[in-house]
């Protein structure tokens, strides 16, 4: 594809296209992770002051910018990309196969590792990072997103609003379904529908996973505690076919 590159006054986005700017990525990981959101880093990450695993070198990086700094990024894994042995990064926690074994004319493309610095959460740079996925979207001729999304916290019942409103309202149709795996599966609906305060579960909801549903996006069967990030974890699936139309005047038509 050619080089991605937006441009919103001082900010700017690209897909990282050097070794040092996917360090500035992992740099700004390790920040929003493990140094603001709690996460438990292991030893050499402590010493590097990266988040990073092996997957960096075959993923492509969205790369946020204000100036010279780094203030978010995304990370980009098209079903292409992986090995012969290998599998998506989700797939730690959810079983995707009978989903991607039944759509297997479709091309997907898993999205992770996403964060922004606090004071950068506006919706301006949600809107530059969802523009950019989308331009990569439709450059690759995607079909599919898919991707771990977090709520911040291992306690489900603390998450009771959130969990049981994307249950409800969010939740997968069971052709584009895929469950949590067994051992790790959290059950999202601790309230009852009518005990839901659906304003109230959409004001805690992180942005970026607010996005997913704006545009249509679905919730796999069960969440996932991850303890190392401190965090719950849900399955975001976002077929384009489901994209609402008229997302398309600001952002693009698919083809």
């Amino acid at each position: 594809m050619p080089p991605l590159w937006l441009e919103r006054g001082s900010i700017s986005l690209k897909i990282a296209s050097t070794a040092e700017e996917r360090e500035a990525c992992q740099a700004l990981r390790f920040k929003v992770f493990y140094e603001d959101g709690g996460a438990s880093a292991g030893a050499q990450a402590l010493a590097d002051k990266l988040d990073a695993d092996g997957y960096d070198l075959i993923c492509d990086h969205l790369l946020v910018q204000d100036g010279e700094k780094a203030v978010g990024t995304y990370r980009l894994l098209r079903q292409e990309q992986l090995g012969p042995d290998q599998v998506f990064y989700s797939q730690s926690e959810f079983d995707l196969e009978p989903l991607l074994s039944a759509k297997r004319e479709l091309r997907f493309l898993e999205l992770g590792r996403s964060c922004v610095l606090a004071e950068y959460r506006t919706k301006r740079i949600i809107e530059l990072l969802w523009q950019g996925i989308w331009d990569y979207v439709r450059a690759h001729r995607l079909d599919v997103m898919i991707g771990c999304a977090s709520l911040h916290g291992t306690d489900h019942q603390a998450l009771a609003q959130q969990l049981s409103y994307l249950h409800h309202h969010h939740l997968a149709p069971e052709d584009w379904r895929a469950r949590a795996h067994e051992g790790l599966h959290v059950p999202m609906d601790v309230l009852a529908s009518d005990e839901v305060d659906p304003k109230a579960a959409l004001k805690a909801i992180p942005p970026l996973v607010k996005g997913y549903l704006r545009l249509g996006g679905y919730v796999g069967d069960g969440a996932v505690v991850d303890h190392q990030f401190n965090t719950t974890d849900v399955l975001i699936i976002l077929p384009v076919s489901a994209i609402n139309p008229r997302y398309f005047a600001r952002f693009g038509a698919p083809a």
